[in-house]
């Protein structure tokens, strides 16, 4: 019998081990064998018992009121993205079976909208799969395009991971950012196969993952290296539309009249740009042999 989920319980756990007695003004002596709050800090903090934050954290008690969890969340030093996150595990209801995987489509209207727009865009799903992509995103990354996933890509391909400058402040960003995507949703196959997949052949993926850190990411700035256009800096806008829950429009955009919008459009003229007609004669003529006769 497999173990239930306990996604509360977790993420409590690994948030109590990144705070420090410091940092709540715990004084400290002698030698701690536990990273962070022990369990019993914690509970003192929040105003509840010991054992009812046990009970949290092993997931015998999968219901706590909000008043605890906003206790929680002001000694866990969460944010506002991460104390929305514990307040929707909170609420979560345990699941008693497993859903088949859906094959996510794009709405027909986002799709056509997509594919005209004359900025890099693409569709994603909450798990960051590329469901539709236009030709600029694509001659932005190769790895832009339909069937490919923004995780494992960023994680496990060198030639994505060469874009990226910074690439480990983007590995954090998304790893946080995907988890606010998936919420609770826990259960989907589509997420146990990725999360499996990159924590066993990503060691960086299952350290981000470990510490739970959650952010909403709608817009952000983006620098990156392209191999024919040099550092390009744009603004990323993830945006949410009806009829596909979970889908994100994902623009990519630079500041007018900086040097990245002359590069972007560049890009999007040499990808415009029809390949010189082969000349067919010239070619007729570099098959003969030096000394074969015209006719």
């Amino acid at each position: 019998m497999t173990e239930e989920p306990n996604p509360l319980g977790d993420y409590i756990r690994a948030r109590r081990e990144r705070v420090t007695p410091e940092q709540v003004g715990i004084p400290v002596s002698g030698v701690r064998r536990v990273p962070g709050l022990r369990r019993e800090e914690v509970a003192m903090l929040a105003g509840i018992s010991v054992d009812y934050y046990l009970r949290l954290e092993q997931g015998r008690d999968r219901n706590p009121s909000v008043q605890v969890l906003e206790s929680l969340a002001r000694v866990l030093r969460l944010d506002d993205d991460a104390t929305a996150y514990l307040l929707r595990l909170g609420a979560d209801k345990p699941r008693r079976y497993r859903r088949r995987a859906r094959k996510e489509t794009v709405p027909p209207g986002i799709a056509k909208l997509v594919a005209t727009l004359p900025l890099p865009a693409h569709v994603e799903s909450r798990y960051l799969d590329v469901l539709a992509a236009n030709a600029l995103a694509t001659a932005l990354s190769p790895r832009l395009a339909a069937g490919a996933n923004r995780l494992r890509d960023v994680f496990l391909d060198p030639a994505e991971q060469a874009l990226y400058p910074d690439w480990e402040n983007a590995t954090v960003v998304m790893v946080a950012g995907f988890r606010d995507s998936v919420g609770t949703d826990t259960d989907d196959p589509r997420f146990i196969e990725l999360v499996g997949e990159l924590s066993l052949a990503s060691p960086r993926f299952s350290r981000l993952w470990a510490r739970h850190d959650v952010r909403v990411c709608e817009g952000s700035p983006l620098h990156i290296d392209h191999p024919q256009v040099g550092s390009l800096r744009l603004n990323r806008e993830r945006l949410g539309f009806a009829g596909a829950a979970g889908q994100k429009l994902v623009v990519y955009h630079p500041d007018p009249g900086t040097d990245s919008a002359e590069k972007l459009a560049l890009l999007a003229s040499v990808m415009q740009t029809p390949a010189a007609p082969r000349d067919a004669t010239a070619g007729d003529r570099d098959s003969r042999s030096p000394g074969a006769p015209r006719r």
